[in-house]
């Protein structure tokens, strides 16, 4: 398409969640009450991790680094998404939109690979627990850590990358309620066919890496856990994991239903509703999920306040 004499657009306008007005401040003091929980929930979860020598294990390493993620990516969607709420003018520049995009892939990305990291720390705890102390040292759970940080930071720069090969001329108004990389697609002057192939290579290779990993460990677990006759034993494995498992589920499957789906208009909005259960709903069932069925976490807590109250 000949782009020569169109107007290249630097500024977009986010249309959010809903258009009728009357719905704007409720939704407004919904959604700052979740985020506000959605914070407190996730840094006081590092903190009590942070503040317990007992929890200076892999398991609780990985938990924290989870929480980190999650309010990361809270702090990423929701603030924007709460300003548009009250806010007339609705519009974030091309740069803004870049840096929502590259923070947000970035998050996404490092939550899958730490997913995928939990799930292989519950594999080595439940089927070798003889040899978890030597095999999960804290050494190799922060190289662990590190990896799926690089991993993240290296996935988003692969998108942002190639995002500057695109002008935007058609339209000026992405249909989400934060700068997501296939909106932006719909929008663009310029065929985005490459930009949908990287996606479609990186965003795949890492989903299904991550997902498979999650799967063999826990299929192993699974198997562990049936030749164990002690009903204590089985009920201490199902404690331990069934809390992961909910968390990947929720996480994965409202990611698998984003890509998969065919585009049109009632996709569209369906994506959003996905993107919103991603973005801002699991990174507030996360601490609580992770909080309610970990006696440790909760002993902790406890402990913290009987010290402090």
């Amino acid at each position: 398409m000949d782009t020569k004499n169109e107007t290249r657009l630097t500024k977009f306008i986010l249309t959010g969640l809903t258009y009728q007005p009357e719905w704007q401040i409720s939704l407004f003091l919904v959604f700052l009450v979740i985020y506000l929980i959605t914070i407190v929930g996730n840094l006081g979860l590092i903190a009590l991790i942070w503040n317990d020598p007992q929890l200076h294990i892999p398991m609780y390493l990985l938990l924290g680094s989870l929480a980190f993620v999650d309010a990361w990516i809270s702090c990423t969607v929701t603030p924007k998404m709460l300003v548009n709420f009250l806010a007339k003018n609705k519009m974030i520049s091309l740069s803004e939109c870049m840096i929502q995009l590259f923070s947000f892939s970035f998050s996404a990305t490092t939550e899958c690979f730490l997913l995928a990291t939990m799930a292989y720390d519950r594999y080595v705890a439940i089927c070798k627990p003889l040899f978890y102390p030597v095999i999960m040292t804290n050494g190799l759970c922060i190289r662990m850590l590190v990896s799926s940080f690089v991993g993240g930071i290296l996935h988003a720069l692969i998108h942002i990358g190639f995002l500057f090969r695109l002008t935007f001329c058609n339209s000026n108004i992405i249909h989400h309620f934060y700068c997501d990389i296939l909106p932006l697609f719909k929008i663009s002057c310029i065929d985005p066919s490459v930009n949908v192939l990287m996606v479609f290579i990186f965003s795949g290779s890492i989903q299904v890496f991550t997902i498979v990993t999650v799967l063999v460990s826990y299929t192993l677990v699974l198997f562990t856990i049936l030749k164990n006759k002690s009903l204590q034993g089985i009920r201490k494995a199902f404690s331990t994991c069934g809390a992961h498992l909910l968390s990947v589920s929720l996480y994965y499957g409202s990611l698998l239903f984003m890509y998969v789906r065919p585009g049109s208009a009632q996709a569209d909005d369906q994506d959003m509703m996905d993107s919103l259960f991603y973005a801002v709903i699991i990174p507030l069932l996360n601490p609580i999920i992770y909080s309610l069925r970990n006696k440790k976490v909760t002993d902790s807590l406890a402990k913290m306040l009987r010290r402090n109250v």
